[in-house]
């Protein structure tokens, strides 16, 4: 049983003792992971500060660790337990948790699972259920257009087409403009206003009319969307280290399915109101949903504390959401796995400068192509998954319905490929498996009219097509790891998600109207991405460990004193440092 009072007094034996440096100490490498951590030749004396023995640590709170003990010491070994590099790494002045930052704090595994299943409660929970409004209100339009949506408004499948190039496009320019502004007045205000205004765009499309009003609303609504995704997953990288922000991203789009699966449910409901008042139900949809997500957007200027020891409010109670003790160890575990984050308070602008500098970050462009072909092979088929449903002789009802199924499959494979990659370590090998998992789906397609085989197996060749385990979760954490700085990431983020939005704009062309109904000429072009996607996950692989290799033979070279010479002179700056590491 836990004994608060055994844990105390070790907590406070341990504070009372003082560091042992020597002179021969080695420099640590700033690995993959991003953690830093002494090497193992690093001589320690009897009374120095005592730490946790690594272990695998948990991802959830919920996971059983049998053979951890939860009264047992967590605070795992950093620079900031060794005078000299502490200096290096020391957090700004002006940092937002400055006054918790404390490396002799210690505290306990049982304290470090009750402190993050505090934070998944009252900050994940949250985020995921804005992200889940902001599904709602993009993705509606799939649902509309098992409802006659292009027929009432004169539209057909290359206007729609041109619909969906004008959000992506509209979506893509906006990103920068929102991550500046973000980053400069705080994702805690920006977001809920973002949210309200999207919402205000998606309510007017009930009164859409023609081509004009219709392409007017998608270009609103993304640029009123552009950037909330990068700017959540920064928020969000407050509060988690490196590995726990990986799977829980996966959670973060999980929830973008879960909304999708709702949304089918709502859809199948709300567009039977088609003739009420003398409306078409897709109207009623685009309202209703846009209400909703208002009440979530309202919701988000009260229920999202600008950081870690920011939670005090009038809404949120005087004493904040944690408590003094809580704060010290949200701040301390995250600083100690990536002391680059305290580097930036969470209300500094960030500079055009720092823009040109993400942009030409050679390291990060083989992300960022990737970014603009891992998802097309499945980007025409999901667009029009529900126009082939009702061309196959599906009503509006059960077609809604049957895309249900599809958005959970991709919910639990998305988590799977997730929960695998952190488990193996590995990243590169495992987004190709989405690769290989469309591959023959995508050569059924293309081999086989399907409008001339049975529906239902029409469905479930598209279903599990689309239930392949997306590895966008992976690769947004996998950049973020690989920038290794809060300047870069903020930047790098958006770069790379607007490479996803290129490639959205991309696959909105890729099966036309020329084309239908069996689109061989589409299919046949998404079968041949797939092989060079696999291609390319390969020479990235490749590539980060030649960059590792190259660095580490300089790095050997270098005596002990001429690293200690290099960190204290040198003007490189996140992933360009000599000491860091790229996750591959």
């Amino acid at each position: 049983m836990h004994n608060p009072t055994n844990d105390d007094s070790k907590l406070s034996d341990a504070r009372s003792v003082v560091w042992q440096s020597s002179n021969d100490d080695e420099i640590p490498l700033l690995r993959d992971d991003q953690k830093v951590t002494a090497s193992t030749s690093t001589r320690r004396d009897s009374d120095t500060l005592p730490l946790g023995t690594p272990i695998n640590e948990k991802i959830f709170w919920w996971q059983k660790t049998p053979s951890v003990d939860g009264d047992a010491i967590a605070t795992q070994e950093s620079v900031f337990d060794d005078p000299v590099l502490a200096k290096r790494y020391e957090p700004r002045p002006d940092w937002e948790n400055i006054h918790r930052f404390d490396p002799s704090a210690r505290w306990t595994w049982a304290e470090e699972h009750n402190v993050v299943r505090k934070i998944d409660l009252k900050i994940m929970l949250f985020a995921c259920t804005t992200f889940m409004a902001l599904q709602l209100d993009r993705a509606n339009l799939s649902q509309a257009l098992s409802d006659n949506f292009l027929g009432d408004l004169g539209l057909d499948t290359d206007d729609y087409n041109l619909g969906n190039t004008v959000f992506k496009l509209a979506f893509l320019c906006a990103e920068l403009p929102s991550q500046v502004l973000s980053k400069w007045i705080g994702p805690d205000r920006w977001v809920p206003m973002q949210m309200c205004l999207w919402s205000l765009v998606s309510i007017s499309q009930f009164w859409l009319k023609d081509k004009t009003t219709f392409l007017t609303t998608r270009a609103l609504l993304a640029i009123c969307e552009g950037g909330f995704i990068p700017e959540i997953i920064l928020y969000l990288s407050y509060f988690y280290k490196a590995h726990e922000l990986s799977i829980r991203l996966a959670l973060f789009w999980a929830a973008m399915s879960l909304s999708d699966i709702i949304a089918g449910f709502l859809a199948a409901g709300l567009l039977q109101l088609r003739g009420f008042v003398g409306l078409e139900g897709w109207r009623w949809l685009f309202l209703i949903e846009g209400i909703l997500t208002l009440i979530v957007g309202l919701l988000a200027s009260v229920l999202m504390p600008p950081g870690p020891t920011q939670t005090a409010s009038g809404f949120r109670g005087k004493k904040g959401w944690f408590t003094a003790r809580e704060e010290v160890i949200m701040v301390n575990r995250v600083i100690r796995d990536d002391p680059s984050k305290g580097d930036m308070h969470n209300r500094q602008p960030i500079t055009f400068r720092l823009f040109v500098q993400s942009l030409f970050d050679f390291d990060l462009w083989p992300l960022y192509i990737i970014g603009l072909v891992w998802e097309l092979p499945v980007v025409p088929p999901k667009q029009y998954l529900t126009l082939v449903l009702r061309d196959l002789g599906f009503s509006t009802i059960v077609t809604n319905l049957l895309t249900v199924p599809t958005t959970f499959l991709s919910m639990c494979s998305i988590m799977g490929i997730t929960y695998m990659s952190e488990l193996l370590n590995e990243r590169a090998l495992v987004c190709m498996v989405a690769q290989i998992w469309a591959l023959p789906f995508l050569l059924f397609l293309y081999v086989v009219d399907i409008t001339q085989i049975s529906r239902w197996v029409a469905w479930g060749v598209l279903t599990l097509l689309l239930a392949y385990p997306s590895p966008h979760a992976i690769q947004v954490s996998w950049n973020s790891r690989n920038s290794n700085a809060v300047r870069l990431r903020t930047f790098s983020a958006a770069i790379y998600n607007m490479s996803v939005q290129t490639a959205g704009i991309m696959g909105s062309n890729i099966y036309r109207a020329d084309d239908k109904p069996r689109y061989r000429r589409g299919n046949r072009k998404l079968v041949l991405i797939v092989g060079v996607n696999i291609i390319l996950y390969a020479l990235i692989k490749l590539y980060y460990m030649w960059r590792n290799k190259v660095r580490e033979t300089k790095w050997e070279a270098m005596s002990a004193e001429q690293k200690r010479i290099y960190l204290d002179t040198t003007s490189d700056e996140g992933n360009k440092r000599l000491d860091f590491r790229f996750a591959h």
